[in-house]
């Protein structure tokens, strides 16, 4: 049985991924173009939604907002179908900018994990941002920004592998089974040419601190749109889940900022519930208070950029401690309350720095990146995770709007974590879930090493082959090292 199993899991990957060279084969004939603007390498890499990102990672002598080579919805031409006919090139010129994106992963174990298999995760989004003093006269530089999404599939970390920690799959979760999920809505205003710039609404905190366009070159969903294990607590929460809250960003010199903000708290599972659009939840009074510094250097006659941040969030709300009672001891054990603990910390230093530049774009060739992100320990089961890699376009091939990029994570789990779960074994009980999710042993640490290639196949289009291999799967030794491939493709419309 268990020979037929692994067949039927060879046959169906096989299967998937038969058409892919022919698909590429028939692709690869188009030319490059060298007139098509690329905002980030890999254009098809997902980059529905990552205006916030690519905002605060722009100097301020560069209007991201305005519809040039650095943004626009429609990154420059790279449109599956074009200008639509006309109708991309009249939108925008009246500063009304729409993007529409397909995304769709396909990941399997082929090695460890609790068993074999394959799934497929994927989303539709929309993207809508507008320039109101083109449209109807308002202020200048005043904007809203718009994202919807609507997401499927099944995640194959958790089905298959048992791991909750380092999700291979980035699309997948928290997007509820709504035909329109919101991801954010807010307005947005620059003042003092640059100088100041204040955004107001429905925020995914993430999507501004902490932020990087790099992070969605990966699939693993521990770095894609904001690092763990920041975005995984209730004031923190990233992309899709919003708050209701305000950004102040302050740019002394051109190179440059400080960045703060108050995000109101959501007490519950889905901020916004579960189709994002209930903003006005019950319980709602506690605040997050996350403030950034950041350094935006470019170095040489080639304007090498570089990216260094370093954060710090405070969120003044009451959580349960995972192993305290109310009297100091094992809750699991003593069956009495969880202590509270007041207020929860979260830190970040992080840094990217292009060394070979190989196109105009702010990330066109050769850039390390490196983090570091903690949270309080005794509230968040993880308690911190550092990252490093790097990524490069295709250009010293021939390639320059292909990506290639490597990446390696390690999760440090919290003691009072580890407490609990040996109180739980003691006891003889069910671990207990935790903000990731279900949990398959005593979690201690874990590793994910990544590597993959994006494929520029037509306008607007890509593929990505994706490999890999996560150490100690859920942070625990319950199961095999797990090998992983995994297919992604991006459509921009």
């Amino acid at each position: 049985m268990k020979y037929a199993t692994d067949m039927r899991m060879t046959r169906t990957f096989i299967r998937s991924f038969a058409l892919l060279p022919l698909f590429l084969l028939a692709f690869f004939t188009c030319g490059e173009g060298g007139a098509w603007a690329q905002a980030i390498p890999g254009e098809g890499q997902g980059v529905v939604g990552a205006q916030p990102s690519l905002n605060i990672n722009a100097r301020r002598n560069a209007t991201v907002q305005d519809p040039g080579l650095f943004y626009s919805a429609p990154y420059g031409n790279q449109h599956f179908f074009g200008d639509w006919a006309g109708i991309q090139p009249y939108l925008q010129k009246h500063g009304v900018h729409i993007e529409a994106d397909v995304h769709e992963e396909l990941a399997g174990n082929f090695h460890g994990g609790a068993q074999k298999g394959v799934t497929d995760a994927g989303q539709v989004g929309v993207e809508i941002d507008i320039d109101w003093h083109k449209l109807a006269g308002a202020p200048k530089n005043f904007w809203t920004h718009t994202m919807i999404v609507n997401g499927h599939g099944r995640n194959e970390s958790t089905d298959n592998i048992h791991d909750s920690l380092g999700g291979v799959q980035q699309i997948y979760g928290a997007r509820g089974n709504v035909v329109a999920h919101l991801v954010y809505m807010y307005a947005e205003q620059s003042l003092f040419h640059n100088r100041l710039d204040i955004s107001a609404g429905w925020i995914p905190v993430g999507s501004f601190f902490a932020a990087s366009p790099l992070f969605c070159d990966f699939m693993n969903v521990s770095i894609c749109g904001n690092p763990a294990p920041g975005k995984y607590v209730p004031g923190g929460r990233d992309w899709p889940s919003g708050n209701l809250g305000v950004v102040m960003r302050v740019m002394p010199t051109v190179d440059t900022y400080i960045m703060a903000s108050m995000f109101a708290v959501s007490p519950h599972s889905y901020n916004g519930g579960i189709s994002g659009w209930a903003w006005a939840q019950s319980g709602l009074g506690k605040f997050s208070t996350p403030v950034e510094f950041g350094w935006l250097p470019e170095f040489g006659k080639n304007h090498l950029a570089g990216h260094y941040k370093a954060g710090y969030g405070y969120d003044n709300s009451q959580y349960n401690d995972l192993y305290s009672d109310i009297n100091g001891n094992s809750a699991v054990l003593t069956g009495q309350p969880f202590r509270k603990q007041s207020g929860v910390s979260t830190a970040w230093f992080q840094a990217d720095q292009m060394f070979i530049r190989n196109g105009k774009g702010p990330t066109n060739g050769l850039i390390a990146l490196s983090g570091f992100m903690y949270t309080s320990g005794k509230v968040s089961a993880m308690k911190y995770h550092a990252w490093a890699g790097m990524v490069e376009t295709g250009a010293a091939w021939g390639r320059p709007l292909d990506t290639v990029g490597a990446m390696f994570h390690y999760f440090e789990m919290s003691r009072a974590s580890v407490l609990q779960q040996e109180s739980s074994v003691l006891a003889g009980t069910p671990y207990l879930t935790n903000q990731w999710g279900k949990t398959w042993g005593i979690q201690t640490h874990e590793d994910v090493y990544e590597v993959f290639y994006n494929i520029h196949t037509a306008r607007g289009m890509s593929f990505q082959p994706d490999f890999q291999y996560i150490n100690r799967p859920g942070g625990t030794t319950t199961y095999h090292d797990a090998a992983v491939m995994g297919l992604q493709f991006n459509c921009i419309l």
